[in-house]
């Protein structure tokens, strides 16, 4: 009965998104601002994991073919070079606050827009009016249950962004490709994958620029779309080997140790699998330990916890659990589901619920020579959500603040 009325005002809540962001929103902001989305060819990127880093690629090697080029995605809005800070946790902006950049960007006369969208976006209607000429679905996994309750709702608000699109590039790879490809029509569907051959000079170039398998996902799904547009493959190659490092994305932080720390916003089971299992094969095979320090958040998918804590223990040669975000919750409750689902492994496990305790007890009692300390959940972000408030927080700062000492 409490499964049946979720998932009815879950249904319920849809038409009221459709008057309250939708029309009063969307809408009006169309309206304000001239429709802007008609001015301008709109790419869109969605999928679990890999949204920033497929979005940001794509930016690059457009602005970089001498394409006028902007940028909306988790991490940061960019119209041509200039950066704008899109704000605290946010990955799709409020409809009004979009059409508002879409109409700066009209009018700095940019060509290509690429738009990172969730499924919160999509079902919320915070796309209100965006139709876009091509979108890309990187993946689809086990998150955002919190809110959409099933896999299966989950995958149809992902559609709802994919079905607008004038072209659509899925992922082969992924387990849940046949799922979306059944549910969209066919004519309109590209496909993207690890067993493709691509053009030497372009596989050179993502081997070269990226060691993690994830991320050469992720570089095929730009090519695709790259090569839908009409890019060159020398120019795709040189600027993909260009392409600087994202804030919190397999970010390296510089410290004068003989250890290494990298920060990622790696946050759902598949994120963190991908990233430790990468960490995991850059390890020196004489020595070296791959240290893990991450939790997960608070009032948001409680299913995903114990898989998470399951993932790191298996990985990972110590696992710190700790905060991220807890918000109303009880940070000692989200480590304990963490930890519910291990038996084996619990002599690998430690327990902290201050972050920056966590991280300095790995940076200075535990991390030595050719370890690697992962720092996962935050990345970029600026902010750590208690109670319901957000403090000033960046895992980078925190580290190189407790090194500093």
């Amino acid at each position: 009965m409490k499964t049946y009325l979720a998932q009815l005002i879950y249904k319920l809540k849809r038409p009221f998104h459709f008057f309250k962001t939708g029309l009063l929103k969307g809408f009006a902001g169309q309206i304000k601002y001239k429709f802007p989305a008609k001015e301008l060819k709109i790419i869109a990127i969605t999928g679990t994991d890999g949204k920033t880093t497929s979005a940001t690629l794509l930016y690059h090697v457009l602005k970089k073919s001498g394409k006028k080029v902007g940028l909306i995605s988790t991490v940061a809005a960019y119209i041509g070079a200039q950066k704008i800070t899109t704000g605290l946790h946010v990955t799709s902006p409020d409809p009004f606050q979009l059409h508002k950049l879409l109409r700066r960007m009209a009018n700095k006369k940019i060509e290509y827009v690429v738009l990172e969208i969730t499924s919160h976006g999509a079902y919320q209607y915070r796309n209100w009016g965006i139709k876009p000429i091509i979108a890309g679905l990187t993946n689809i996994a086990h998150e955002h249950l919190d809110y959409h309750l099933i896999l299966d709702e989950y995958i149809k608000a992902k559609i709802l962004v994919l079905k607008k699109a004038k072209t659509i590039i899925l992922n082969r790879d992924d387990s849940n490709y046949q799922k979306v490809a059944s549910r969209l029509n066919t004519d309109k569907i590209l496909t993207y994958s690890l067993k493709d051959r691509l053009a030497p000079v372009v596989a050179g170039a993502i081997k070269d620029r990226f060691v993690e398998e994830y991320n050469w996902l992720n570089a095929r799904l730009v090519y695709a779309i790259l090569k839908n547009l009409g890019i060159d493959n020398k120019k795709i190659s040189e600027s993909i080997k260009s392409f600087p490092e994202i804030p919190g994305r397999m970010q390296e932080i510089e410290i004068k140790k003989k250890f290494r720390v990298i920060v990622d916003f790696a946050h759902t089971p598949q994120g963190v699998e991908a990233a430790l299992t990468a960490l995991k094969k850059q390890l020196s095979r004489e020595e070296g330990r791959l240290i893990a320090v991450y939790g997960t958040a608070g009032l948001r998918d409680h299913q995903k916890r114990p898989l998470m804590g399951k993932i790191g223990a298996k990985l990972a040669d110590l696992v710190i659990f700790t905060a991220e975000d807890p918000r109303t919750e009880d940070v000692w409750s989200i480590i304990r589901q963490l930890k519910e689902n291990l038996h084996d492994d619990l002599d690998k496990i430690m327990s902290i619920a201050d972050r920056r305790e966590a991280i300095e007890f790995a940076l200075t009692k535990i991390a030595k020579k050719g370890d690697i300390v992962a720092i996962l959940g935050k990345g970029h972000e600026q902010s750590m959500c208690y109670g319901k408030t957000e403090y000033p927080w960046s895992d980078e700062k925190v580290v190189k603040e407790i090194l500093k000492k």
